[in-house]
């Protein structure tokens, strides 16, 4: 956003009645507000709070590819950013957008500042979040790879798969859980046993609402499945809470075709040549013949 005229008067009097701005939208789509103001500001149907304690510091921009960067500080309180929330990772990656605002007159402001959440540490009753510029992503490897496992993500525009359709999803009922990553689920009677290994399980209700684990395992008895994930929900799931389970992919071409029949779209390169071929050593041959004799 350009600075205008009318702003640009403002801060060249030297007397100036301007506050910093947060904006943070997390990836479930909440959106919250903060500001450095003694008093709330509103602007873009967003409300900047002022009671959140939140600060910043000085922001760093550079001209080329070089990172913009800053950090956000402030304190964790039940009103605004939660420890709990933190733990469970709902700020991770949450776009962040950064003002300086004429608080006399919110019309007159400038976007500074416009990225994602990095790496958010707590201690002592606070928090530390790392704020990358947009031109993080050109750190980004970019080119198509080749290998022998398909590259899409299942379900992505790459693979054409559509996990709503109930032939690679369903929703269950948590029955049992322990340590939350090893969950009992009932409710899913419709796949067998390994169909979701390697798949996705999406938390729908709770206090785990939103959070995604992979699978590691997937088993089957009677009409009950025991789902392993590899890593801990980071929040709290209990029995009763419902959950969503997208079919695994190995991405082996024999896969694509049986359990998705989506071999039209297979991403990978089963026939390629594998490492064995350039340690491959060429031996002389004492015949250029079926026969026998030295050439």
């Amino acid at each position: 956003m350009a600075l205008s005229a009318s702003f640009a008067a403002h801060l060249a009097t030297g007397t100036t009645t301007v506050a910093r701005c947060w904006a943070l939208t997390r990836a479930d789509g909440q959106v919250m507000g903060f500001t450095d103001h003694d008093a709330d500001i509103v602007f873009t149907g967003v409300t900047f709070r002022a009671d959140t304690g939140l600060t910043a510091t000085a922001l760093q921009q550079t001209t080329g590819l070089a990172l913009d960067n800053s950090e956000g500080l402030g304190a964790l309180s039940d009103l605004s950013v939660t420890e709990a929330d933190i733990a469970a990772g709902r700020y991770d990656g949450a776009e962040v957008r950064a003002w300086l605002v004429n608080w006399a007159d919110p019309s007159e402001r400038v976007l500074q500042f416009r990225g994602r959440i990095g790496e958010v540490t707590r201690v002592a009753g606070a928090f530390r979040a790392e704020l990358a510029g947009l031109s993080e992503a050109l750190n980004t490897a970019q080119g198509s790879v080749y290998q022998t496992p398909c590259t899409a993500v299942l379900g992505d525009s790459a693979c054409g798969v559509d996990l709503n359709d109930p032939a690679f999803s369903a929703t269950g009922t948590v029955d049992a859980v322990e340590e939350q990553k090893l969950l009992t689920v009932s409710g899913l009677s419709a796949h067998d046993g390994n169909w979701y290994r390697r798949g996705r399980l999406t938390v729908t209700s709770g206090a785990a609402a939103g959070l995604v684990g992979v699978i590691k395992a997937d088993s089957r008895v009677g009409g009950i499945h025991t789902v392993e994930l590899w890593e801990s929900l980071r929040a709290e799931i209990a029995p009763g809470d419902t959950v969503r389970l997208d079919a695994g992919c190995n991405k082996r071409r024999s896969t694509c075709r049986d359990k998705f029949s989506n071999i039209l779209n297979f991403r990978g390169f089963p026939d390629i040549p594998g490492d064995n071929k350039l340690l491959t050593i060429p031996l002389r041959s004492t015949s250029t013949t079926s026969g026998t004799g030295a050439k």
